[in-house]
């Protein structure tokens, strides 16, 4: 895990602690900081219980602690125990830990509440509580941030955007790991970024970072910044479009010129396919920018050649991180190279099977319109699985690829409203459940066509979340003869 002694004898407060909150609690406590931590869900405190138990000298993890310079010594009395918690005192291990809900407390004194992105701070009351008593609420990767000094040197890619953030991030790492440079990736994927181990000298993390992400976090001087694209989406959370759009744009205010800028089109006026690069002299002196563009030109030419990254989108994001690669110093054979071998992500444009002639294609991860669009235009001949907790009452940019479309087999929810947006448009069948739309789709498909789960909606009518209905896909395309 990534440890700092800038966190040593601070107090914080975790809320929320799902994987990235409960890694957070870890690296905390392991750094000799003092926690509050708090989940309505009691398994979820156990788990931050047990966790603080195992850094106790000798036992699990907590060899780590001997790492950071200036930790407290575990081996102390309890600092403090909270009557929340109720229960027997605290083991060894556990004295640095409080079990307590932060709304419940006066959090003067502490130095920052830290809280997952998925906690909505229009509406929930940790923000006013918080600054009620002038304490900062940040993120997990605000932390990394403030731990990247006492780590070895290194450099940080930084991808967002509305939609391709994980493959470009992803496809990153992966050209990285083909150069035979140290990598890892996290943010919005992956592992938490601080339940990972640092990187050697000259390693490289990637991260994916949501708008949400970006909100909770000040001082992440990125090394390359990317944005893909921002189209409307999460509006719940901002007041306007420009506010979630100025949230992306973050990313590169908190840069310092030493850092390299790669943007596509994010305004009324730019080309949404254009990428500018903007590339400080420290960046420039290392490569030229004529490079670059040269080996721009050469991408489109060669999308045939890689079988997970087919479709416009996906060449928007091979030019994202062929870009970032080379501003990294990699050279361009290896960036052709990683591109023919990238293997793509589970449940986004994933090849599933051929059968029959017939290629079945998991794009689960695809859940508003603006997403499905981009797989839509990415084949000629296409069978469409759609539906499910819609995010919009529209097709939205999916109209101009129905072309592409011979037949639509809708499910979920809001099932009938894309029968009805689509009556007289493509041949519409009503599945209504997903192995009988795949069953649907496969009879009807003919050699040479592709079956799409690409549901341009959430999961949660008829799934725990996206990748269990790309699981479900798989099994159905698995049970056909």
């Amino acid at each position: 895990m990534i440890t700092s002694p800038a966190f040593s004898g601070k107090r914080y407060a975790v809320l929320g602690l799902a994987r990235s909150g409960l890694a957070t609690v870890e690296a905390l406590l392991a750094s000799g900081a003092r926690v509050t931590a708090w989940d309505d869900r009691e398994d979820a405190r156990a788990k931050a219980k047990d966790a603080a138990s195992k850094l106790h000298p000798g036992t699990g993890r907590g060899t780590m602690r001997s790492m950071v310079e200036g930790a407290p010594n575990l081996a102390q009395p309890p600092l403090h125990h909270s009557p929340a918690a109720n229960g027997p005192p605290p083991r060894p291990g556990e004295d640095l830990l409080e079990i307590a809900d932060p709304l419940t407390i006066d959090l003067t004194g502490y130095d920052s509440v830290v809280v997952s992105p998925g906690v909505p701070l229009n509406k929930h009351p940790i923000a006013a509580h918080a600054a009620k008593a002038g304490v900062p609420v940040i993120g997990d990767i605000e932390l990394f941030a403030q731990a990247r000094p006492s780590l070895p040197p290194h450099k940080v890619v930084g991808i967002t955007g509305t939609n391709g953030k994980s493959t470009t991030t992803a496809l990153i790492h992966h050209i990285l790991e083909t150069a035979g440079i140290p990598t890892e990736m996290g943010g919005n994927i992956g592992l938490p970024i601080l339940a990972q181990d640092p990187l050697p000298a000259g390693g490289i993390y990637v991260l994916e970072l949501s708008s949400y992400q970006i909100d909770l976090t000040y001082s992440l001087d990125c090394d390359v910044a990317v944005l893909l694209n921002v189209t409307p989406d999460h509006l719940d959370r901002y007041e306007s479009f420009e506010a979630y759009r100025g949230s992306k744009l973050r990313l590169f205010e908190m840069q310092s010129r030493a850092g390299a800028a790669i943007l596509f089109g994010h305004d009324d006026q730019a080309d949404p396919e254009a990428m500018t690069l903007y590339l400080p002299a420290l960046v420039e002196a290392v490569i030229g920018h004529e490079a670059i563009t040269e080996f721009q030109n050469e991408l489109e030419r060669a999308q045939g050649n890689w079988p997970a990254l087919q479709g416009p989108h996906n060449l928007q994001n091979v030019r994202a991180a062929a870009a970032a690669a080379q501003v990294l110093g990699v050279e361009a054979d290896i960036i052709g190279r990683s591109l023919r071998t990238y293997p793509g992500l589970p449940h986004r444009m994933q090849r599933v099977a051929e059968k029959n002639g017939i290629l079945f294609i998991n794009d689960s991860k695809a859940t508003n319109p603006d997403s499905t669009a981009p797989a839509l235009a990415a084949y000629p001949y296409i069978h469409w699985i759609v539906g499910g907790r819609a995010k919009t009452d529209s097709l939205g940019p999916c109209e101009a690829q129905l072309g592409h479309v011979r037949a639509a087999y809708t499910i979920g929810e809001s099932g009938p409203m894309f029968a009805r947006l689509l009556e007289g448009r493509v041949p519409v069948t009503e599945s209504g459940v997903l192995p009988a739309a795949v069953s649907d789709a496969a009879r009807a498909a003919a050699p040479g066509e592709v079956v799409l789960l690409s549901p341009a909606c959430a999961s949660f009518d008829q799934f725990r979340d996206y990748e269990a209905r790309g699981e479900a896909f798989r099994a159905a395309v698995e049970a056909l003869a």
